[in-house]
């Protein structure tokens, strides 16, 4: 039902992307669990609370987790920009564990609270890269098209109860990404790559997430582009 008070965990909310859900959530009246390393907020928004949790080394704290969870993002994510040919191997393990063993741990430890609410939502991070093909992102968009298949079996296999989705920005102003920005004509030149002539800022991502937990009940196994319209409008 429209304003009642739902639980959602946000892994990896203590920054960027998670902390503008956390913000959202917490600002419509919800109840949010921060899964993350760090938190700072715990003053600004009384409704979170946080649990410590590295997602490559920590095991998951599901004890702690509410007993019926409306919804989850997962929201750990790397920029790891570098030629296939410099490449190693382990740069392609870390991105992958950091993306979706991160995210298949996380879900696991969520699911039994996700299957014991009445509806369940799953938020997932892809990239742009993984359907429009951009060099240099190899890495990443190796993680992120798993993370894409990770959603729609998930989708199929969770459903009715459980609807997962995934959205997939281009580039966004977060710290994660703070090295493409504070630059003025290097902004400039990026925003003239986008259809909508500038790049992602954190609320244009954090609303739809909001959405697909919060409403949003015919839509499951999709990948949601909000790139400013980068994969699929030319001028």
């Amino acid at each position: 039902m429209e304003g009642e008070q739902k639980q959602f965990v946000i892994v990896g909310g203590s920054s960027g992307i998670g902390l503008g859900i956390v913000n959202r959530l917490s600002a419509a009246g919800h109840d949010v669990t921060v899964v993350s390393r760090t938190w700072d907020q715990s003053s600004a928004l009384p409704s979170v609370r946080h649990l410590a949790f590295d997602v490559t080394s920590d095991e998951f704290p599901a004890a702690d987790l509410p007993d019926v969870i409306d919804g989850v993002a997962y929201c750990p994510g790397s920029i790891r920009l570098r030629s296939f040919r410099g490449l190693k191997p382990d740069a392609f393990r870390e991105d992958f564990e950091l993306n979706v063993l991160g995210a298949i741990k996380s879900i696991q430890a969520c699911l039994k609270g996700l299957r014991a609410a009445d509806s369940a939502s799953v938020v997932f991070f892809s990239t742009v890269a993984v359907g429009l093909g951009l060099p240099l992102h190899a890495s990443v968009a190796s993680a992120k098209g798993a993370l894409e298949g990770l959603a729609r079996t998930l989708a199929a296999e969770l459903s009715p109860k459980i609807r997962v989705n995934c959205i997939a920005p281009a580039l966004v102003n977060t710290p994660l990404a703070g090295q493409f920005f504070g630059d003025e004509e290097k902004e400039k030149a990026m925003a003239s790559r986008y259809p909508l002539a500038r790049t992602g800022e954190v609320e244009d991502i954090a609303s739809m997430a909001e959405f697909l937990l919060t409403g949003a009940t015919g839509i499951t196994g999709q990948t949601l582009g909000v790139d400013g319209g980068m994969s699929t409008v030319r001028k």
